[in-house]
């Protein structure tokens, strides 16, 4: 693995308070280990009538890990990471069998003062990507780029800045080209009880429209965790999440329409079991 502290990737900007964990179907994950150290993950996501399943294998050996992924279409993602091949880099390849434009090598690099990636898609006019950030663990601003070669346009032209202390991430992003503008920030009250608060306001530019969100975490106790949020739009969430063992997770969520109080709630489980 690379191991330099810096201001990371620029994906990293404003992801504290975007959350995760929150399922609205049915999924079970099942990681199994073959005696050559080969991890195997299997895993079935029930989505209302439709049921979709893959099969993750990962082998390691030295610094480069193979993943391969075959989908319930028969799909076949293969990503080929290799760490440290010169300091602070870290080289990626992934395809997609069977398309044959789906390839792209992208290349990151990670500084005590900057992190860097660039990305090139493996065809004859390739979408180039490329997303920089520059500052240090405290105070970080970055932009991401992309350029279809074959249109002779930027799809995507975005830049974000963020601010971490010891207790508070806070982060603002311009995106869609100027279109929109997303401000977050995520407050850790109490580290014994990993007690945190967070907050993300979008404004579109466009519509004129504000999406506000705001939630919050907290440990029952050092195996169980729970998570809510709200949005002005009156939708609702909730998870409580335990480790029943070590690495092996059971989340139980539910988001209701406050605006829509006669549809149902949606209700998701997900279980994910590692030896």
């Amino acid at each position: 693995m690379v191991f330099v502290k810096g201001p990371g990737l620029y994906s990293d900007i404003g992801k504290k308070a975007r959350g995760k964990d929150y399922q609205g179907d049915q999924k079970f994950t099942l990681t199994t280990y073959t005696s050559n150290g080969v991890a195997i993950t299997s895993s079935g996501t029930r989505k209302g009538d439709l049921f979709l399943a893959d099969i993750n294998t990962q082998l390691k050996n030295k610094n480069i890990t193979t993943d391969v992924k075959v989908d319930t279409y028969s799909n076949v993602y293969t990503t080929i990471t290799v760490d440290e091949p010169a300091p602070g880099v870290k080289a990626i390849v992934s395809f997609v069998a069977p398309d044959q434009k789906s390839g792209k090598v992208e290349l990151q690099y990670f500084h005590e003062h900057a992190g860097i990636s660039t990305s090139l898609g493996l065809t004859a006019k390739p979408i180039v990507n490329f997303s920089g950030v520059a500052g240090n663990q405290k105070a970080a601003f970055g932009t991401d780029i992309s350029f279809d070669t074959a249109t002779g346009n930027f799809t995507k032209c975005n830049a974000g800045v963020s601010f971490t202390t010891t207790d508070l991430i806070a982060s603002l992003m311009l995106n869609d080209k100027g279109e929109t503008v997303t401000a977050s920030y995520f407050h850790t009250v109490s580290p014994l009880t990993n007690t945190a608060v967070g907050a993300e306001l979008t404004h579109s530019f466009s519509t004129n429209e504000n999406t506000l969100t705001i939630g919050t975490q907290h440990l029952l106790d050092p195996l169980t965790s729970v998570k809510a949020r709200v949005n002005n739009y009156g939708k609702v969430s909730a998870l409580i999440q335990h480790e029943w063992r070590p690495k092996s997770l059971i989340t139980i969520s539910g988001e209701v329409d406050t605006r829509a109080i006669e549809k149902s709630a949606k209700v998701g489980l997900a279980v994910a079991l590692k030896p």
